[in-house]
């Protein structure tokens, strides 16, 4: 980060640090799907193609996260259990919950061909997610529990429901007749009017799918005489188990019990208010600008294998952008948004009671869908590059409680920004000119602005200042009014409508807010 006036505004980041014993769970949930599936016509009440790809993403996330011992999901969500004395990012909430629900969400993009073979996506799929600390193994076997009954309590109800539908009720009258029933009416409905055995259905439907790691021999090399050499690796297996809170299911297998620990006895009764008590809730403080920043995971890495050109590539800085667009466009209460490189701040209004304030549901929503159109729109800006690997992005919310210290942060990053890329224009120049990356690290150690202002007129011709400008002061998006003059009644009549811009401007001096008042009015709609 570069040192600046503006640094102070960091002290305004809550730490929210998991701490041990508690067990963490982050649940994922689909965002908007049941207008997702009726648009992609999922077959009801259950599509199996659907379900799947929830699996495979789950597996995904699995295998990309070593900490993450056990999954269960069922229809449009998942809850993912993190090892006892996990350290992942420090036991960060919102920096766990951001990264698993971002790759998932990118996974869901990626994989989507692979099983809905006939149908294209038709809008960004999207998730919100929250964490959960589970203090005991009781707690954790509870919330377990809860998830499978939820599964197949509204598996019964859903297909009770799409039966009824399918011998021509209404939706209004299917409901009608199903509310208040218990589970053995449902069964009997099934049974007698269509001749269903409930406990015939695919366990896949009925229990949902759990996925969890099991410690394998695996044979790693041969001994001169021929004897094998075999280690413990951990495998995923993917399972449909009648009950997975059990003790039977759980106490059998070794790696759950190693990394979480045992349960002691089976549960019976289950009280939702309880378990959703545990859950890791930062509520945002009310009348305070709310800032989302999305931050790149691992893009050093992402941006070389994807070969993105040093030191900056405007198909890369312009997919940014496109994503910034879009989630300005999908939520209506971000009302500016200013990025660099692979990152992106995005404000809130003061007044805005999106998802009642909640950091994590509002974090992982603006996480989920940057993912989500990310890779969706990476054709559109590298159409002869295939994505290697799903990117992912974590993501954080600070709550800046006047307008001054807000502009105050997003003058910090646009320093930041200038910093930063004058730094990388002065490294990428000498290294293309044959230094090596320590000798170019050893050239600029130490060195003003000045310096290497003078470093890149002197040996390289560049006039920094007419770089440009989105790389030397990032992008700016937000909703701005565009007039029209029209002619009705022989009179000129001048309208205006909002249209979403992207500029590439100097945020720092106050003339660009008094340019544009209306960005943070307070009472902003």
């Amino acid at each position: 980060m570069a040192n600046s006036k503006y640094e102070y505004v960091k002290s305004f980041e809550v730490q929210d640090e998991i701490m041990l014993p508690n067990i963490i769970v982050v649940r994922v949930d689909g965002r908007d799907f049941n207008r997702f599936s009726e648009v992609h016509e999922f077959e009801k009440p259950n599509d199996e193609r659907a379900l799947n790809l929830m699996n495979a993403c789950a597996f995904a996330v699995l295998e990309e996260f070593p900490d993450i011992i056990f999954a269960y999901g069922f229809s449009d969500e998942y809850s993912f259990i993190f090892k006892k004395d996990t350290k992942f990012y420090q036991r960060r909430a919102s920096k766990i919950n951001s990264l698993v629900v971002s790759f998932f969400t990118s996974v869901y993009v990626t994989k989507w061909k692979e099983f809905s073979l006939q149908k294209d996506l038709m809008f960004h799929p999207s998730f919100k997610s929250r964490v959960i600390c589970c203090a005991t193994m009781e707690v954790l076997q509870t919330y377990i529990l809860w998830r499978q009954r939820a599964c197949h309590l509204e598996n019964l109800f859903n297909t009770c429901f799409w039966k009824l539908i399918g011998c021509g009720k209404s939706q209004k009258e299917a409901k009608e007749m199903l509310e208040g029933t218990q589970k053995q009416e449902k069964n009997e409905i099934l049974f007698q009017q269509f001749g269903v055995n409930y406990k015939d259905l695919p366990s896949i439907f009925r229990q949902g799918s759990c996925a969890f790691k099991t410690e394998v021999e695996d044979i790693v090399k041969y001994k001169e005489n021929g004897a094998p050499v075999k280690r413990l690796r951990k495998k995923i297996t993917l399972t449909h188990s009648e009950n997975v809170a059990g003790r039977s299911f759980w106490n059998v297998h070794p790696c759950l019990c190693k990394e979480l620990g045992h349960f002691e006895g089976d549960i019976s009764k289950i009280n939702p208010e309880y378990i959703k008590s545990f859950q890791f809730e930062n509520n945002l403080m009310p009348s305070t600008w709310i800032v989302i920043r999305v931050d790149g995971c691992h893009f050093h890495r992402f941006s070389e294998v994807h070969e993105f050109e040093k030191p900056n590539d405007e198909h890369a800085l312009n997919l940014m952008n496109s994503c910034a667009v879009a989630v300005v466009e999908e939520f209506n209460d971000v009302v500016f948004s200013y990025g660099v490189s692979d990152e992106y701040s995005f404000v809130l209004k003061k007044n805005s009671c999106f998802y009642e304030r909640h950091a994590s549901e509002i974090v992982s929503a603006i996480v989920s869908f940057f993912s989500s159109v990310y890779v969706m729109k990476w054709k559109l800006y590298f159409a002869q590059k295939e994505m290697k690997y799903p990117p992912y992005f974590d993501g954080r919310a600070v709550c800046y409680p006047s307008i001054d210290i807000l502009q105050d942060y997003l003058a910090w990053r646009q320093v930041d920004c200038h910093i930063n890329n004058q730094y990388n224009t002065c490294f990428w120049m000498l290294v293309k000119s044959g230094k090596s990356k320590s000798e170019a690290q050893n050239c600029l150690k130490g060195t003003q602005t000045q310096e290497k202002n003078g470093l890149l007129s002197c040996q390289f011709g560049i006039d920094y200042n007419t770089l440009p400008t989105m790389f030397r002061q990032g992008s700016s998006v937000f909703w701005d009014k565009e007039s029209k003059t029209l002619l009705s009644n022989d009179e000129v009549v001048e309208k205006f409508r909002k249209k979403i811009v992207v500029e590439h401007c100097n945020i720092i001096e106050k003339s660009f807010w008094k340019a544009h008042p209306s960005i943070l009015e307070e009472d902003n709609r």
